[in-house]
C-alpha cells in the first residue's frame, strides 16, 4: 500500500473517531460530564491531526502559496469552528481507497461517491441543526428523527415546512445543505443521463452491426477483398520464385582474377 493510500485509511479512521465523539454528545444530552469532556478532547485530538497533515502536505508543496489557494476550502474547514463536523467527509477517502482496488467503473465511482456524500452531508447536517436548535425558544427541531427528517426535505427541495431551524445557525446550515442538495441532485442526474446515453449508443451499434452482417452486400463485399488479398499473395509468391531463381555473381571467378 503506498502512502497516499495508508495517509487515506488514517484519516478515514480518525474522521470515524470524531464522528463518534461528535454525535454521543448530540444524541444523549443527558451524557456523564466525564465522557463529555472526553468526546471534546478525541475532537480536538482529530482536529489537531488533520492541521497537522495540512501542515505537511503545505511543506511538501513545490509551489505553496500555489497549493494553498488550491485547498481553501479544506483550509477553511480547519479554520472555522462552525465548518469542522463537515471534516466528517473525509471518510470519502476510504471509499477511494477501496475504488482504487478494484474494477469499477467511471460511473460506478460516482454513483457511490454521490450516494456516500448524500447520507454524510445528511447526517453532518442533522446532527448539527440539532446541536444549534435544542432548547432554542420556538424551536421544531428537538430530536434526531426531526433533525432527519428536515435535513431529507431540504436536500431534495421538498420543504415541507412543518420542522425549519429558528436560529441563525441552524438556518445557516439549511441554505449550505440546499446547494449541497441541488449539487448532489445535479450529479445524480447527469450520471443517470451519462448512462442512458451510453446504453442507446451500445444498441444503436449493436444494431448496426446485425443489420451489416445480414446484408448481402456486405458477404460480396468481404468475398471481394478476400480475392484481393489472394491475388497479392500469390504475386508476391511468384515475385519470390523468380528472385530465388535468378543467378548470382560468380564468386570463384574473382577470386582466381
Amino acid at each position: 500500500m503506498r502512502w497516499e493510500e495508508r495517509r487515506e485509511v488514517v484519516l478515514g479512521a480518525l474522521a470515524l473517531a470524531f464522528l463518534g465523539a461528535y454525535a454521543w454528545p448530540i444524541l444523549d444530552p443527558g451524557l456523564d460530564p466525564g465522557w463529555e469532556r472526553a468526546c471534546r478532547a478525541t475532537q480536538l485530538v482529530v482536529w489537531v491531526a488533520f492541521g497537522a497533515d495540512f501542515a505537511l502536505r503545505v511543506a511538501a508543496a513545490p509551489a505553496r502559496a500555489r497549493w494553498v489557494r488550491g485547498h481553501l476550502p479544506e483550509l477553511a474547514l480547519l479554520v472555522l469552528p462552525v465548518l469542522r463536523p463537515l471534516r466528517l467527509l473525509v471518510l470519502l477517502t476510504l471509499l477511494r481507497a477501496i475504488n482504487r482496488g478494484g474494477a469499477v467503473s467511471l460511473r460506478g465511482r460516482v454513483g457511490v461517491y454521490v450516494g456516500a456524500g448524500s447520507v454524510l452531508v445528511g447526517l453532518v447536517a442533522a446532527l448539527s441543526v440539532l446541536e444549534a436548535e435544542r432548547g432554542a425558544p420556538g424551536a421544531t427541531i428537538t430530536g434526531f428523527g426531526d433533525a432527519v427528517w428536515w435535513a431529507c426535505t431540504t436536500m431534495t427541495t421538498v420543504g415541507y415546512g412543518d420542522t425549519y431551524p429558528v436560529t441563525t445557525l441552524g438556518r445557516t446550515i439549511g441554505v449550505g445543505l440546499m446547494v449541497v442538495g441541488v449539487a448532489l441532485l445535479g450529479a445524480v442526474t447527469a450520471t443517470a443521463a451519462a448512462w442512458l446515453v451510453q446504453a442507446v449508443a451500445e444498441e444503436e451499434a449493436e444494431e448496426a452491426a446485425e443489420e451489416a452482417a445480414a446484408r448481402p452486400g456486405g458477404e460480396v463485399l468481404v468475398d471481394a477483398r478476400e480475392d484481393v488479398l489472394l491475388r497479392e499473395v500469390q504475386a508476391l509468391r511468384a515475385e519470390v520464385a523468380a528472385l530465388r531463381g535468378r543467378p548470382g555473381p560468380d564468386r570463384g571467378g574473382s577470386l582466381q582474377g
